[in-house]
């Protein structure tokens, strides 16, 4: 506890960290505020159907991404997926389309414009899933919207609004990123997941007492257990690295001689971080949006199947997903090729493997043999709700056992620390834990 407070204090005497936590906590506020903002127009009290509807299945996960807005019929109810979306089709395009490779290679100037165009792509898919969400707000809670107010001429300013609330939470993210602490989009989906919380893990407590088959205290232990473990799987799956020694040659400049000495190359045993999950959870979110537009008695078998997160054919094609994913966004974030190209430039080797070529196809093989198994836990991991339900966890609760959810909350948060002990290590205070360096997923552990 001395330790915990004297690291505060640290903190709040860096006039610069301070002032980043304080606009990052205003920031969250503003997003939190805004998700129990209801759109012009809409009786708060009317909604009952529509809550009903996000208890469970593929909507809960909808409705715990927003942060509690879609159920609320916020101005923030489709929160920041669509620009989720938006991206892995942008990155999808930077791999297929030769113009957008072009682009990814002009550097800052090309990410500029790559960016441009995921904003101008998330309006339109804004375009989209806004009608999509107000159709099926008509079709569960219609004696909401106000009387004197017919639905046609609600939904155009409606579908204004919920596109202008998706682009300011991005609008947020971005002013987090640049003058907040942590990833700002990330950081966002992080809070409307934690928003959850508190009121998920009541029911399920009150469920282990008080139902008949809840099990009581000993059940709910060794829920509590499993649930720690599983959160340390996930601590210790995104801190992993694979060391690679690289060996430097001596080289004289002048009369100073460089070089000689050993260092390694950190590669993630799951270099693609968080990404992957949240790219395959917004895949999954697109037959939510096609049922939006159809009444229930028009859903097929697939899609209804689709819309329950806890049946096989759900999970085996998020898992697929995920692994796909997982690869996909290695391949794109690390290039062996430019790494061995860095090394040879540098005068360093990989001992014995040949410089150039050979280097980067061993860096290669290296990252797809740690790169499979580190797919592979991480889809079990996240397809752990399912296996929770089969104990009679509360499907609310049942996100946190693993899941999306849980590797978001993992990641962001270490990403977080650690951008706040390099600010303390920085100004020569300790960092946050005594036992070492907490190596968040944009930082190299050695």
């Amino acid at each position: 506890m001395k330790k915990l407070i004297e690291t505060l204090k640290n903190i709040w005497k860096i006039e610069d960290l301070r002032t980043r936590l304080l606009i990052t906590l205003l920031f969250v506020a503003i997003y939190r505020f805004g998700s129990f903002v209801v759109l012009p127009g809409i009786n708060p009290a009317m909604l009952d159907k529509l809550q009903s509807q996000t208890a469970g299945g593929l909507m809960s996960l909808l409705d715990m991404f927003s942060g509690g807005a879609f159920s609320n019929a916020s101005i923030f109810a489709l929160g920041i997926m669509p620009y989720i979306t938006a991206s892995i089709l942008m990155q999808l395009l930077a791999v297929a389309v030769p113009y957008f490779q072009k682009m990814q290679r002009e550097g800052e100037s090309g990410r500029k414009k790559i960016s441009s165009y995921t904003r101008i792509l998330t309006v339109a898919i804004l375009a989209f899933q806004a009608p999509g969400y107000l159709i099926n707000l008509k079709m569960q809670s219609g004696a909401a919207l106000a009387s004197g107010i017919s639905w046609p001429v609600f939904m155009v300013p409606a579908i204004i609004i919920l596109a202008a609330g998706s682009m300011f939470i991005l609008w947020l993210g971005e002013r987090i990123t640049d003058k907040g602490i942590g990833n700002g989009v990330s950081l966002i989906i992080m809070i409307g997941i934690i928003a959850r919380l508190p009121q998920a893990f009541i029911q399920e407590v009150t469920s282990r007492f008080t139902a008949i088959t809840g099990g009581g205290l000993v059940m709910f232990l060794v829920e509590i257990i499993i649930l720690y473990a599983v959160v340390c799987a996930a601590i210790v799956l995104v801190q992993g690295v694979r060391k690679v020694p690289v060996q430097y040659a001596k080289r004289l400049v002048g009369n100073k001689q460089y070089g000689g000495a050993r260092q390694y190359i950190p590669l993630k045993l799951f270099a693609a971080n968080v990404m992957p999950i949240i790219f395959a959870q917004a895949i999954m979110f697109i037959p939510l949006s096609l049922a939006q537009w159809m009444s229930s008695e028009n859903t097929g078998w697939f899609l209804r199947t689709m819309l329950d997160h806890h049946s096989w054919l759900y999970n085996v094609i998020f898992a697929i997903l995920i692994i796909a994913f997982t690869y996909f966004y290695t391949a794109i974030t690390l290039n062996p090729t430019q790494m061995a190209e860095d090394m040879k430039r540098n005068n360093g080797f990989i001992p014995g493997v040949k410089p150039g070529k050979d280097t980067a196809e061993y860096i290669d093989t290296v990252m797809s043999r740690i790169t499979l198994p580190g797919s592979l836990f991480i889809a079990f991991i996240a397809v752990m709700p399912a296996f929770a339900s089969l104990l009679n966890v509360q499907d609310a609760f049942s996100q946190f056992f693993g899941g999306t959810s849980l590797l978001i909350l993992v990641g962001v948060v270490l990403d977080t620390l650690a951008q706040i002990e390099s600010h303390l290590l920085m100004r020569h205070y300790d960092g946050l834990l005594s036992s070492g360096r907490i190596h968040g997923r944009g930082m190299a552990a050695y």
